[in-house]
């Protein structure tokens, strides 16, 4: 694991599910100080209730707004950029919204690291990003290749980015469990189509893979981690059992399946055992030395319908009863 002693570290978003969760592990480490930078000020209170660490530090603000990122950034060693519009349909019926937060706001995280000399920055993506059908994906591919690029924008400047790309996460909030949860006492659970599946990974799960790839990248790699899929008619079953399914088709910008690796990404993807790494197509990138992998054979693709990896209707069950304590 990465040495933190006497680093400090920023979260954008740090009041969501991930944020919280991250901070909390973090804080095992010794690192001198850790900053939430997010733009609600109700959940920075509750924040601030719950977390009583000297080291902490709340600054209110918004990833559009610059001039307010070089303030956050300014002495701050590493950079976790979890803030995004996240919610596909907000985002069809918004999309300048989510421009602005999700490209703008990119943008800006990376001009303002550079130029604060920020050591290492990681953003987080989402399967959604490969092969998009909706704004909320569109929008975090331009992000990605934003913080991929950035690594040629910084020239001789030692600031470096890279990305971590993971699926659904078990009980984050707006996710599909707690709406599960909160609507079977009617006894019907609506489900979209029953071929639909997803890639599922644990806040812990995502917290470790994040602290991991501070240590291994050397930026502009997207990293991937091996997770398992799920049906979304096994997970209805796991929750409620008792309920009947009522299938109301796909809603706008949703996909049956997801990707983490198109067939064109996996030509410069490396198999590295429990996880894949993107590498930048870029002339300064050192294929041969950054990561020691296997390389993926012609066709492959890393999507939801034909992983190796499933979780059965009890696996759903025992996630959804630990993902309680991590929301």
């Amino acid at each position: 694991m990465m040495n933190f002693e006497n680093k400090t570290l920023l979260v954008t978003g740090g009041t969501g599910s991930f944020g919280k969760k991250f901070i909390k592990r973090i804080l095992s480490t010794n690192l001198s100080k850790v900053i939430v930078f997010s733009r609600d000020e109700l959940k920075q209170y509750e924040m601030e209730k719950e977390f009583t660490d000297s080291r902490m530090r709340f600054f209110i603000g918004d990833v559009r707004d610059k001039d307010r990122l070089y303030r956050a950034f300014d002495g701050v060693d590493y950079v976790v950029h979890a803030a995004a519009l996240k919610h596909v349909g907000a985002c069809e019926y918004n999309p300048f919204e989510a421009v602005k937060t999700n490209i703008n706001g990119a943008q800006n995280i990376v001009e303002a690291a550079i130029d604060r000399g920020v050591k290492k920055v990681i953003a987080l993506s989402t399967d959604k990003a490969a092969n998009p059908i909706n704004l909320y994906g569109a929008t975090k591919l331009a992000s990605d290749k934003l913080f991929v690029a950035a690594n040629s924008y910084a020239g001789d400047k030692e600031t470096s980015f890279a990305v971590v790309r993971y699926g659904n996460v078990v009980g984050s909030r707006g996710s599909v469990v707690p709406f599960f949860e909160k609507i079977k006492e009617t006894g019907t659970i609506p489900i979209t189509d029953e071929r639909m599946t997803r890639f599922w990974i644990t806040l812990e799960q995502a917290v470790e893979f994040v602290i991991d790839n501070f240590e291994r990248m050397h930026g502009g790699e997207i990293f991937i981690p091996k997770i398992p899929s799920m049906n979304i008619t096994d997970l209805a079953q796991a929750i409620a059992p008792e309920c009947k399914m009522e299938f109301i088709g796909i809603r706008p910008g949703e996909k049956l399946h997801e990707a983490m690796i198109t067939e064109d990404d996996a030509r410069k993807t490396l198999d590295m055992g429990d996880y894949y790494v993107i590498q930048p197509e870029f002339p300064w990138w050192n294929k041969d030395l950054a990561h020691q992998g296997k390389v993926l054979e012609d066709g492959f693709s890393y999507v939801s319908n034909v992983n190796d990896d499933w979780l059965t209707i009890e696996d759903l069950r025992e996630l959804v009863k630990t993902s309680k304590g991590d929301s």
